[in-house]
């Protein structure tokens, strides 16, 4: 299968191109909207791959140039902005499907097989011909259950011929197939040198030679089955050994990735020295928005996803044309700071969120998997509340959705799993509870609030979309995302650090303790914490002096502050939250109360 990949971010093309040539596709790289056209003219391809923002020719505006010219091959956007509008844009353009940067390198490659399925409905996802069977997935090909060992040019001809299994290629139509354009053509005796060295393996095996047979003065093609009936069988598990070659070469390229990083935060740092100075002129603020760009919509992919975040801020301050305020020049001196702090971290592994559904409507259940295919989702089932408590404590999944109506019992299972706790160090500590949306046809309030009593995180009905189902899942996954806040916290007794830091410390989250409140600007600008909590009485400066200056500062007016009090009186509580505190609890309280109020700062991040 050959593919055209057109993006003008040249780390991140270069990426992409090497794990789709892992998994045995042929992939051409377009840096603009222009050489992509080009490209197109000359060479047949099955699929593109689109960034929407490019130089020359944009994305939207190649696709509707592409459509309207005729061409019929997929056409895959890959774009930053996630909006409904950019994306019904694209595809009333004509692009048949849209990913998001950043994104996944393995969703990715699992969006492309299933347009390219979409793209032949005819085609089963695993491909055969009698006694073979080629498995696009794991790139696994056998005949009569005895595995071949092909080459990647190997594997790409019998893909081709199992995909067109009633065409006849000739020695050009293979070489325009499988050959990148940026490669020479090969000679003849190369293209006969692959045919004779596949047809060996398939002899080996079992085949007759002229399996692949050929049709002289024309070309090659499958020989047409005769006492040999085509079978289908189910699709097997992926296969380990080719999902890590993979995941290897995804590494690879995050490592290349991130020692040529540098180059653009040189870029984004000279702008910002400039844009202080009062010098930035209008090539070099392109440049910085570009760059920005460019890191917004790849650093997630190699494993940075905050820092994705941060570059689209930096990229949304360079695009402000109008006057950018001394404010403003800190704030973006502080998003640098943040990113190069998030760059010297370890990549964050790309894991898909595990969705468990706990239903035995076949119909509701086949509809849901096949709409996960297009989203960040991996989905399993389990039928009866009886296999759903026995495959949770493995499988762990990171939400959970629950057929009210699959047992009488499903409401007790609601409670367990929003009560969830774990013993650590012979101590019972909350853990995160697993967030259950439940789905029914039942509609009454009574039972609405049942669920919502049960510790329900949403209730939908059996008749939605499936994709409006799984986008209430996606909501609730953003929500539950706590692990990486930094929580700073000041207090000069400690004692009440040391049990802050127990109570908080299993939920995963960042913590900086701080006993002498003089030192307490460097600390915070240092570590760029999430949420702030202060003691009140505090020697030196107290917590309400400290609150005042974090309230009166342009970057951190916004940062959320909660108090800690020896007493709840209404002078204490009125002053606190006169200076602009967010919640404020007693010194008094019990752990898992001061994680309640900790986790629900923490989500309005």
């Amino acid at each position: 299968m050959r593919i055209l990949l057109v993006e003008d971010d040249d780390l991140l093309a270069q990426a992409v191109a090497t794990a789709l040539t892992k998994q045995n596709y042929v992939v051409d790289i377009a840096a603009d909207g222009e050489a992509g056209w080009e490209l197109i003219s000359v060479c047949n391809y099955d699929l593109i791959l689109l960034d929407v923002i490019l130089p020359k020719l944009d994305g939207i505006s190649l696709c509707r140039q592409l459509r309207q010219s005729g061409h019929q091959m997929l056409i895959l956007l890959l774009t930053a902005k996630d909006t409904k509008t950019d994306k019904v844009i694209g595809l009333d353009a004509g692009a048949d499907d849209y990913v998001v940067k950043p994104f996944d390198f393995q969703e990715l490659s699992a969006r492309i097989r299933a347009l390219l399925r979409r793209g032949n409905t005819s085609l089963p996802p695993i491909l055969e011909w009698g006694s073979l069977r080629l498995d696009p997935s794991t790139c696994e090909v056998t005949y009569a259950d005895i595995v071949l060992n092909l080459t990647a040019k190997e594997f790409s001809l019998l893909d081709l011929f199992l995909r067109n299994n009633q065409r006849i290629f000739s020695r050009s139509a293979i070489v325009d197939q499988l050959w990148s354009a940026e490669k020479d053509p090969p000679e003849e005796n190369t293209i006969k040198s692959h045919i004779k060295s596949l047809r060996q393996k398939l002899k080996a095996a079992g085949a007759n030679y002229d399996f692949i047979e050929t049709v002289y003065g024309m070309g090659y093609r499958l020989k047409a089955l005769s006492n040999e009936q085509k079978c289908q069988k189910d699709q097997q598990e992926t296969d380990l050994k080719q999902q890590k070659t993979l995941l290897a070469a995804i590494a690879q390229q995050r490592e290349n990735f991130k020692v040529k990083v540098d180059s653009r935060i040189t870029v984004l740092n000279l702008a910002a020295d400039a844009l202080r100075k009062g010098t930035l002129d209008v090539e070099l603020r392109q440049k910085a928005e570009q760059e920005a760009h460019k890191l917004a919509g790849s650093l997630g992919s190699f494993g940075f996803p905050k820092g994705s975040l941060l570059a689209n801020e930096i990229e949304d301050v360079f695009q402000n044309q109008k006057y950018i305020s001394q404010a403003k020049c800190f704030y973006l001196d502080k998003l640098l700071i943040k990113l190069q702090r998030e760059l010297e971290k370890a990549p964050v592994e790309q894991i898909q969120n595990l969705l468990l559904v706990i239903s035995n409507d076949r119909q509701v259940v086949e509809e849901l998997i096949k709409e996960a295919e297009n989203q960040e989702l991996q989905v399993k089932i389990a039928t009866n509340l009886t296999t759903a408590r026995n495959i949770i404590p493995s499988l762990n999944p990171d939400v959970v959705l629950l057929d009210l109506d699959i047992d009488k019992d499903s409401l007790k299972l609601l409670r367990e799993l929003s009560q969830r706790s774990a013993t650590l160090g012979g101590t019972p500590s909350p853990l995160p509870e697993i967030p259950v949306l439940v789905f029914t046809e039942r509609n009454n309030f009574s039972y609405r609030v049942e669920v919502a009593r049960a510790g329900g995180r949403a209730f939908l009905q059996k008749s939605m979309p499936p994709s409006q189902i799984l986008e209430s899942v996606s909501q609730i996954l953003q929500q539950t995302c706590i692990t990486e806040a930094r929580v700073m916290i000041v207090d000069d007794d400690s004692q009440t650090l040391t049990f802050i830091q127990q109570s908080l410390e299993p939920l995963g989250l960042t913590l900086k303790t701080l006993e002498d409140s003089r030192y307490f600007w460097d600390n915070l600008t240092e570590f760029s914490p999430d949420l702030l909590i202060l003691d009140v009485e505090m020697p030196n400066i107290n917590g309400i002096e400290i609150c005042q200056v974090v309230r009166n500062d342009p970057y951190w007016k916004s940062l959320p502050v909660l108090f800690l009090v020896d007493n709840l009186n209404t002078d204490i509580v009125e002053q606190i939250f006169a200076i602009g505190a967010d919640d404020c609890i007693s010194k008094t309280a019990k752990n898992s109360q001061l994680i309640t109020r900790v986790l629900n700062l923490v989500k309005r991040i």
